[in-house]
Order: C-alpha cells, then sequence, then structure tokens
C-alpha cells in the first residue's frame, strides 16, 4: 500500500505541475490572440478562483474560515500575504508571459529557491554553503544565457520580459515566507482562497479590467476556465495531495515539471521557438532546484498559485 501511494502520489503531482505549466500557456494564447491582456486576466482569475475556494469553506468550515479576522496580527499578516505575495505574483508572472512566453516566463520564476535560500541565509545569520553559492552562479548563468544567448552586447530577450520574469522570482520569494506562520495554524488552501480574493479585488481597483472588452471565442473561454479551475484550484489541490502522499520535498522535485511543461506546450501548440542556448539556460536554472532540495536546508518553490 505504501509503494501505490508513492506512485499515486508522483503522478498526481506530476499532473497539478503539468497543469500549472499549461495554465501559463493558457495565458500566452490568450495574449498572443488579443483575447486578453494582464491587466484584465490576472485580476479575473484571482478573483473567482479565490471566491469558489473561500465559498467551498464558508460551506464547509465557516468559523475556520472568517478566524483569522478576528485576530489582527494573522488579519495584517494575510493581508500581506495576497498583496505582497499573491497579487503581485500573479501580476508579474503573466505579464512577463505577456512580453516573452509561457516556457521564458515560468524559468525565470523559478529563479526563486535561489533568493529564498539566499534571504534564509540572511535570516539565520550564517554564510551560504559551497553548494547555495554554486546555486547561484548557475542561476545567473542561466539568466546570462537565457537573456543574451551568450553574446554580451545584445539581448534577445525583451528588457520588458527580463523585469517582470525576475520580479516574479523575488515575489515568490514574499509568497512562500509571509503566510508560514498562518499555514501551521490554518488549511493551506483557505489561506490561498483568501489571498486569491484580497489580490483580486485591489487589482481589480487598480487596473480596471471593466475598461477591456476582450473578445472571447470558444477557444479563449475553454482557456480561461482551464487558468482558473484547472491552473489553479486543479493544480493546487492534486499537489497538496500529492505532499500528503510523499511529502513536501520530493512534491517539489515533480512539481517542477511546471516550465518543462509550458516549453513544451508553448513550443508544439503556439510553435514558440527555442534555441539550443534557450534550453541550456532553462536547464542551468531549473539544476538549482534539485541541488537545493538533495543538499537540505532550503525548501524549492512550495505553493505555486
Amino acid at each position: 500500500m505504501g509503494k501505490d501511494k508513492r506512485i499515486t502520489g508522483i503522478i498526481i503531482t506530476l499532473i497539478g505541475g503539468t497543469f500549472w505549466g499549461l495554465s501559463g500557456t493558457c495565458g500566452q494564447y490568450l495574449f498572443l490572440n488579443k483575447a486578453s491582456c494582464s491587466d484584465w486576466l490576472v485580476p479575473i482569475r484571482l478573483l473567482f478562483a479565490g471566491a469558489i475556494l473561500i465559498l467551498f469553506y464558508l460551506i464547509k468550515d465557516r468559523a475556520t474560515c472568517l478566524e483569522p479576522w478576528k485576530h489582527t496580527k494573522s488579519a495584517i499578516t494575510l493581508l500581506c500575504y495576497g498583496i505582497l505575495g499573491m497579487m503581485l505574483c500573479q501580476y508579474s508572472y503573466f505579464r512577463a508571459i505577456e512580453a516573452s512566453n509561457a516556457g521564458t516566463a515560468t524559468v525565470l520564476q523559478y529563479v526563486s529557491p535561489v533568493l529564498i535560500m539566499l534571504v534564509m541565509c540572511a535570516r539565520e545569520k550564517r554564510m551560504p554553503r559551497l553548494i547555495d553559492i554554486f546555486c547561484v552562479l548557475l542561476a545567473l548563468s542561466g539568466i546570462f544565457l537565457l537573456a543574451t544567448h551568450g553574446h554580451t552586447d545584445q539581448l534577445v530577450v525583451s528588457g520588458t520580459a527580463l523585469f517582470w520574469g525576475l520580479f516574479s522570482a523575488v515575489t515568490v520569494v514574499f509568497y512562500n515566507l509571509i503566510p508560514r506562520g498562518l499555514m501551521r495554524i490554518y488549511p493551506t488552501p483557505m489561506l490561498l482562497g483568501w489571498a486569491m480574493f484580497i489580490g483580486g479585488a485591489l487589482l481589480f481597483v487598480l487596473r480596471k479590467p471593466w475598461l477591456y472588452h476582450p473578445v472571447l471565442d470558444t477557444g479563449a473561454l475553454a482557456c480561461l476556465a482551464f487558468i482558473i479551475l484547472g491552473g489553479t484550484i486543479a493544480a493546487f489541490s492534486l499537489y497538496m495531495l500529492g505532499v500528503k502522499y510523499i511529502g513536501p520535498e520530493k512534491a517539489s522535485l515533480y512539481a517542477c515539471v511546471e516550465p518543462l511543461a509550458a516549453t513544451v506546450f508553448s513550443f508544439l501548440w503556439l510553435k514558440v521557438p527555442f534555441t539550443a542556448m534557450d534550453i541550456l539556460g532553462f536547464i542551468l536554472i531549473m539544476s538549482t532546484i534539485f541541488l537545493l532540495t538533495l543538499f537540505g536546508k532550503t525548501t524549492p518553490q512550495s505553493q505555486k498559485p
């Protein structure tokens, strides 16, 4: 039975990671077909997905769902999680996709485990280990190859894409570290729902999605539905079930299929070309996650929204 659970955990975690990757590609499809933009898509996605999760918990356990708002400290933390973590993370990620493609944006976001490692070193007042320094160099080398293809006198990725992709990696640090205390007390999916709703509501006010009038045909509506349901609620639920079966470290490793899925779907479905230098850059950045996980002391990107 233990082996069966392990296999099941691996499979559902891989599916969850694939759903995350496909969600980014669906966003790229909407952008390419002018059916949407980040200022419209992200607040809609966050509001609807957050509302669904909150409604579920209000029906399931109303007292627990409202409990964080009864305490000043937890309420402030939840607001920070929703704004600094969820809203900025999602908005910057989709802006990076809009400026480049789902594969490149997702890989750039996966620089975040290296940043988390550096933050944890600072918080614990310890020097990075040799493996930590090596991972930083790998990540920087991967970014360099993605941005320049090895030519120091030119950028092959736009400055806008590079900025939003790396900024999304920074916001993932906030996304992972801010709610840690809350997650020891309250159900993580419930916190995710509140964070999405908070971030979506603020972004709705700031970016005014009602000013946009996207033309949503059947394909665009299917992509939008998948982003909200498949790439958010289903993907996260599968990932958390995988954590239950195989543990957070192994689950985070298997969930790293996300950038591979985003790249493959972008290439096969949307015909986005990737060069050998792109692939090498991808490999260098993604290898940092495996090394940091294998050698411990830091947890890679754990709950991607």
